[in-house]
């Protein structure tokens, strides 16, 4: 398995190992560090020890490594990080309805200056995210404005800087949605210099549950994506892929739990 560092990166991890060990498959482990050139490498260091297969979290702007290995008709699943293509088997969270439930909980509670502090471009992923918000916008009645968007990089640093220049400008938002884990550190550590309090002076909500999200005071509301299932998927679609080399790919998209804490600020 190749896998970049995330947040959940041990979570998902020890899931799939739990999956492997029921189904009497052994993982090999390696990290590429979110880089597309490292990822190649390990690639090519997996293929050389004979693997049987391939779950590969995509590096950010990765179609290089994800075509060779199509090609070249390695049994290969995509995991977290879904691509834009259907020829390959990928497993990860459904993004748009649960980004769009997320706007809508705001709406609910009033919000109409919602902001958007959204992941890298060039991912499927995250513009999947972006489209929920502006679908949750479109279906609560509240019109989309570039001025309430702003790029965090998927890096808390890129959110810190991303929250100061929505708070700084006008409209200035009364709440947020941030989309992923790593990047609502750097709005939870931007928020907390300028002095604002958040569930109070501003609402936050976001996408994945990191384990500090329930322990802070206030606790996120939040998407929480199910790692467990994710895994144990992913390994299913790669033995089915090894049994099978010529069954159609499937995409399989599984639903995160709404989690509601005090960040929202109900």
């Amino acid at each position: 398995m190749a896998m970049h560092a995330n947040p959940y990166s041990g979570e998902l991890i020890r899931a799939i190992r739990r999956a492997a060990r029921r189904h009497g498959c052994e993982i090999t482990l390696a990290d590429t560090g979110d880089s597309v050139s490292e990822e190649a490498a390990v690639i090519r260091a997996l293929r050389a020890d004979r693997v049987d297969g391939v779950l590969l979290v995509p590096a950010a702007g990765d179609e290089a490594v994800i075509n060779g290995l199509v090609r070249m008709g390695v049994p290969t699943v995509l995991v977290d990080r879904m691509a834009g293509r259907n020829d390959v088997d990928q497993v990860g969270s459904e993004n748009i309805q649960a980004v769009c439930a997320l706007v809508r909980h705001l709406a609910g509670l009033r919000h109409r200056k919602i902001g958007f502090i959204s992941g890298e471009e060039d991912m499927a992923t995250y513009e999947e995210r972006a489209l929920g918000y502006r679908l949750g916008l479109g279906r609560s009645g509240i019109r989309w404005t570039s001025q309430l968007v702003a790029c965090g990089q998927s890096t808390p640093g890129g959110a810190a800087a991303a929250t100061a220049k929505l708070l700084d400008s006008w409209p200035s938002p009364t709440a947020l949605v941030v989309a992923s884990e790593a990047m609502m550190i750097g709005v939870q550590y931007e928020a907390h210099r300028l002095g604002i309090r958040i569930g109070r002076d501003l609402a936050i909500v976001g996408y994945g549950d990191m384990e500090w999200a329930g322990q802070v005071t206030p606790a996120v509301t939040t998407m929480a994506q199910p790692i467990e299932e994710i895994g144990r998927k992913a390994v299913e679609l790669l033995l089915a892929r090894i049994t099978d080399p010529e069954r159609r790919p499937e995409s399989v998209r599984l639903a995160p739990r709404f989690i509601h804490r005090r960040s929202c600020g109900c």
